[in-house]
């Protein structure tokens, strides 16, 4: 027997609703008859992407134009505002949540990498008002007020910085996934050495304030908290050699295929 049960219509709201969704869906579906089952699949789609993405949701024609930034699930929220990459941001966010977990999650700046997560791979580090982090283990509600650089923010005008164009030259990288820290701690470093900071390495930690020569010794250990599993560090010490003292260094690598 032919089941001729029928099958529930939407309401004139629930039309309008789907019809303001997806105004292209709608009208192809209305040809073949819109069914409440169509509707229960739209919402639960958009529910999904709402509580997994976190990410903006607009609503359009008919509703109120709002932005929803915040994921509704945070339960220690806190508002944040610092300058990442020279253009300022505020967040509300969980005010355990680290400063890498904001730059990927939140910022989608996904250059610093998540590789161990405990502070032991340098990975995930970049600078904070110039000084080199772990992002892994800096919460982002200390970074209030504070500037923040991660690899993305390093070029300028789609001109690389130097110590990118050395890596590139001189092959400090393979698998790239601990490129944006070693890039980033290496920057920073640079600094350091001509503020004076000595390291394990530094032959006399009582000459304060005075540039500290960056030798292959001074870089190895300064370094030493990114690590590469490919294990570019000869080639990562003669990048960093290059832009710290101004001089070209020659390239220490050959491609098979280069004839030269």
């Amino acid at each position: 027997m032919a089941n001729n049960k029928k099958k529930p219509a939407l309401t004139e709201e629930e039309k309008k609703l789907f019809e303001d969704l997806l105004p292209n869906e709608y009208r192809e579906l209305s040809e073949l008859g819109v069914q409440r089952r169509h509707f229960l699949k739209l919402i639960s789609i958009m529910g999904g992407i709402i509580f997994l993405e976190g990410r903006p949701v607009l609503a359009r024609s008919g509703f109120e134009e709002t932005i929803h930034a915040t994921p509704a699930f945070i339960e220690n929220p806190v508002k944040v505002s610092f300058h990442v990459n020279s253009v300022k941001k505020t967040l509300d966010l969980d005010s355990r949540m680290t400063l890498l977990d904001a730059l990927r999650e939140r910022l989608h700046l996904t250059g610093s990498k998540k590789g161990c997560d405990h502070g032991q791979c340098g990975a995930c580090t970049v600078m904070v008002d110039g000084r080199r982090v772990l992002s892994c283990l800096t919460l982002a509600a200390t970074c209030e007020g504070k500037t923040v650089t991660t690899i993305e923010g390093l070029a300028r005008d789609n001109q690389l910085h130097p110590m990118q164009e050395a890596f590139l030259k001189h092959d400090g990288f393979q698998c790239g996934y601990c490129t944006p820290g070693q890039i980033c701690s290496a920057v920073a470093l640079m600094t350091e050495a001509k503020n004076g900071d000595a390291s394990y390495a530094t032959p006399d930690i009582r000459s304060a304030a005075q540039p500290v020569e960056l030798t292959r010794d001074e870089i190895r250990e300064r370094m030493s908290g990114n690590i590469c599993r490919c294990g570019a560090y000869p080639n990562i010490v003669a990048a960093i050699q290059e832009v710290y003292s101004g001089t070209e260094v020659a390239q220490t690598w050959q491609h098979p295929n280069d004839n030269r």
